[in-house]
């Protein structure tokens, strides 16, 4: 008869929820998604970021992460990269259906439609991991009341980084209650730097060249009429600011909506 006690579960400390985890997916050896549990008193809105993790020797070990799933769902789902040698990313990697994973209680960030002055066509570009608040975004009705056309534009090294592709190709369009709402509106443009495909190169070249632009049809950008968010590598996000400024485009935020808009929290370990 085995006497040993149980082990104990670890505390979760109160600035966090904690959900378990109900399906994982690694869509690379880079790249990785997750969906857990959502407690009823997490609210957030579409764009925000949230404080994630684990319990690690009784602490926790939390980096900020965008909510990838729209607001509407009863989960939360995340897109992670994997480090090696990150104090995180080498953990959370490892996570299995059922493990507990800690969710901060209190969800923020630049990446919402308040942020944003009225326009006809919202451009959503996004590097690597950066499609994750996107990935909300684009399924939240409200956006398409508000914009004439949704550009999501996804920058990745391989293909196998355009992490859900078949989202916006396929499900979407085919989706019970979101198909007819986006159907005309959502343009999805995926571009890959290191392999062949059918669109190459950074998304700034391909704007700077007017390329994108004509690829979809669409006048280039101009800050009478588009709204940008912008979630990707630090390098990316430079070089975007800068085109956009140079074009007459304004920096928004919580305080001052704008005709863009920048996510600075980016998950690099």
């Amino acid at each position: 008869m085995n006497d040993a006690p149980t082990p104990a579960a670890p505390v979760i400390p109160a600035a966090y929820f904690g959900e378990r985890v109900t399906w994982v997916h690694h869509w690379t050896d880079r790249l990785f998604s997750f969906r857990c549990t959502r407690d009823t008193a997490f609210r957030f809105r579409a764009g925000e970021f949230a404080m994630i993790g684990l319990m690690v020797n009784g602490k926790p070990l939390v980096r900020a992460y965008s909510v990838a799933s729209p607001t509407w769902d009863e989960e939360l789902e995340f897109l992670s990269i994997k480090v090696q040698a990150g104090p995180l990313t080498s953990r959370l990697q490892h996570i299995a259906v059922g493990d507990t994973v800690l969710i901060g209680r209190k969800p923020t960030g630049t990446l919402v439609t308040d942020n944003l002055l009225p326009g006809r066509t919202l451009w959503l570009l996004a590097t690597g991991t950066g499609l994750a608040p996107f990935l909300s975004l684009a399924r939240e009705p409200d956006v398409y009341e508000r914009y004439e056309t949704v550009v999501v534009a996804h920058t990745v090294r391989e293909v196998a980084e355009l992490a859900h592709r078949d989202l916006f190709e396929r499900e979407l369009p085919a989706h019970e209650f979101l198909g007819e709402m986006v159907a005309g509106k959502l343009l999805y443009y995926p571009s890959v730097t290191r392999e062949p495909f059918r669109h190459q190169g950074r998304i700034t070249d391909l704007i700077e060249s007017g390329r994108i632009f004509a690829d979809l049809g669409l006048p280039v950008l101009n800050p009478e009429h588009d709204r940008v968010m912008l979630c990707g590598s630090e390098a990316m996000n430079r070089d975007m600011k800068a085109m956009l400024e140079a074009r007459g485009f304004e920096e928004g935020s919580n305080n001052a909506p704008g005709s863009y808009v920048v996510e600075k929290a980016f998950v690099t370990k």
